[in-house]
This record gives C-alpha cells, structure tokens and sequence, in this order.
C-alpha cells in the first residue's frame, strides 16, 4: 500500500520501551503534548477551529415525550437544543428513543450524524431505513439518538451565514483557519452530548458517535476531540475521514475542495495536489481517538472513499493504541470482504456493495459495541 508515499510518523514517541517506567511517561507525553500539538494542526490545516465549545447557559427543551412506541418497547422523546450566540441562536433537534426495560438502570446510546434525507430519521417510523434502524438498535439495548447535521450548518456553501456560522462567527473577513461545516457538525455532536449528558435514561459514560461519509468525516472529529465519546464509528468516510491522503486512489484533496468547498478551512486548499506537504495524515486522526474504542467500515465497490487508504488508516494509528495498553487493529492485512476485525482498539469491516449505509454495518457497530463499550 502506497509504498512511496511520505506518511508521517503516527507518534514521535517510542511505542515501546523496555522499562515500564519510561513506557508510562511516554504515554503521558502523548496525551499532555503530542495529542494536543496534533489537534492544533488539524485545526489550522483542515477542519479548521471553532471559535465557541459549549456555549453558556444552553436551554435543553423537551418538546415531547411519549411511550409506547417501537410495539411498546421505546420511549419517544424530541428536544429542541438552543445556543445563544453573538450573531443569532443555533438550534438543533435532536431525537431519542430510549428502550422501556422496565429496569431503573441507564441505556448505553448511538448518537448518529444523519446526512441523508430527513426521511430516514423519520421520527413516527412509518418509514423505516437501514441507514438508520431506530428499532434494531433499541432491540439490543441501546438508545438511538440522531440529529440531522444541517440543523448545526447547512450543506451547501451559503458563504457561512447561517447555522452555528450564523450565531457565532466573529464579525469581518474569515480566517483562513476558520471552521468549516464538518467541524461545524461535529460541534454540534458535543452539543448534543451535553444534553445526553442530562437525560435520566442515558448512561452519558457509554455513548457512542457514528455517521456515514460526510457525517463519517464529522464523526471522527468530533470524536477525536471530544473525549466523552466511549466509541467511535466512521462509515465509507473516505478522503478526509479514514482514508490516508498520501497515495489515496479515488477522491483526493483537490477533488473534495472544489465540489465542497465549505467542508473545511480555506487552508486546507493550500495543499490541492500537494498531499505530501501537510504536517499531517488521517491516521493521526484515527490515533486522536486512543484509547477509546475505534471502528472504522469500507465497502467493497467505494473506490471513491477507497478501502485499502481506509485500512492502511488503521494499521498506521495502532501504534498509538498500543502505547496507551491497548491493541490496535488486529490485522495488518485487509480482511476479506463480509469478515470484520473486532477484537482490537480499532475495529474493521470491509462490506460487499456500494457507498451507503446498511443494516449489515449497524449491526457490526453493535457488535463491536457490545464488545468494547458494554463489556
């Protein structure tokens, strides 16, 4: 895989040493210096930095809740999440179903960037979606949370006006580091974990974060930089997302700037056919998300996203998990299609079909959940 390419180290500490000792203040360099000075790069070179975290005074309003649905076995619940900001008010609807156990205990929870038509978040399930089983995951146990990333900011490139752009850029010209809409999405991914933070039937500490493609890239860093989230699971993300950029076949870096160019930050267009030149890669990203929990999905007819850049993702942020005592990948050859890797840090599958988001995948992100956040 890309054997000429100049892929930057994944860490610049030693992944191993002999004595205990010195293993254990490498890992805590890693998280006081080297996790921060690569969050710091990803902000200024491609998603670019949010100029708010979690606003003051957030108003969590419970517009619904009602029982009995999914044959009585779910509650529904509708929140309006509202955050004031200089330049307007950013709202975004988030909707739940928690699984009525009967039992006083919390239920772990998906939250899912939704980036498809609203249709398959269709809150009244008289139109059901395998891009988004409400049902399938409530049957295992956990609460299925989804807020569609438009709310936060729009998919289109309305020159940041509207959404959380609109509330709280600051005024004048942008910053050439200034946020894009994926990093504007997975702002509101945190938001949406404030409020799950406060529901009585959420288990805050087992929440996982999950979207597909666009959603997929938001996913990964909200993930990254948001360490509440238990696990993360990043779906055919390709260029951007889990795809490493240098050698990437398919989408590159010039191809996703010009058809999106209010993805990311107007930095990131510096290096359109010069891949080589960033300080750093996707799986340096994939690392940020150490030691938590990691599950990465391909498919095999996306060579678009491409699959062996997806993969290779995986392999090079290992080392990272292994520094902090945990196993990465546990392959370091591609798995044949339909047989996911699940028993390390980060977890594989490469599906058999097209870029989209199935039942087969979800079921596998449950799986994995149920080995790695329930367990």
């Amino acid at each position: 895989m890309h054997p000429h390419a100049r892929i930057p180290e994944p860490l610049r500490l030693a992944e191993h040493a002999a004595d205990e000792a010195l293993r254990r203040r490498a890992a805590e360099s890693w998280r006081r210096e080297e996790r921060p000075r690569l969050l710091e790069l990803f902000r200024q070179h491609i998603y670019g930095r949010a100029p708010v975290g979690r606003p003051g005074s957030p108003r969590f309003d419970v517009t619904e809740e009602s029982g009995g649905w999914m044959n009585g076995t779910a509650t529904r619940k509708r929140i309006e999440l509202s955050f004031d900001g200089p330049g307007g008010t950013a709202v975004i609807r988030l909707l739940l179903f928690v699984p009525s156990t009967g039992e006083p205990q919390k239920a772990p929870a998906f939250l899912f960037l939704c980036n498809r038509e609203r249709a398959h978040m269709d809150p009244d399930r008289r139109e059901r979606s395998g891009f988004w089983p409400a049902e399938d995951l409530v049957a295992r146990g956990y609460a299925a949370a989804v807020f569609h990333v438009e709310d936060a900011d729009p998919d289109y490139d309305d020159g940041f006006r509207n959404g959380a752009h609109g509330a709280f850029d600051p005024p004048g010209p942008r910053a050439d580091d200034a946020w894009g809409a994926i990093a504007a999405w997975a702002w509101g991914a945190s938001r949406a974990m404030d409020y799950l933070e406060t529901d009585p039937g959420i288990d805050a500490s087992r929440v996982a974060l999950a979207g597909h493609s666009r959603g997929g890239k938001a996913a990964l860093w909200g993930g990254a930089q948001d360490e509440r989230f238990a696990l993360v699971a990043s779906n055919n993300s390709g260029s951007t997302g889990a795809a490493i950029a240098r050698g990437k076949a398919g989408e590159t870096i010039a191809d996703i700037n010009r058809q999106f160019p209010h993805w990311f930050c107007e930095r990131y267009k510096r290096y359109n056919g010069k891949e080589d030149d960033l300080p750093v890669d996707q799986h340096q990203l994939l690392a940020l998300i150490a030691p938590r929990p990691l599950y990465v999905a391909s498919a095999t007819e996306d060579a678009w996203a491409d699959p062996e850049a997806e993969f290779m993702a995986c392999v090079l942020a290992s080392p990272a998990y292994r520094l902090l005592g945990r196993q990465g990948v546990s392959a370091e050859l591609r798995p044949a299609p339909d047989t996911p890797l699940t028993g390390g840090g980060i977890g594989y599958h490469l599906r058999t079909g097209g870029h989209d988001l199935t039942r087969y995948d979800w079921q596998r992100f449950m799986d994995y959940a149920d080995l790695h956040m329930r367990g």
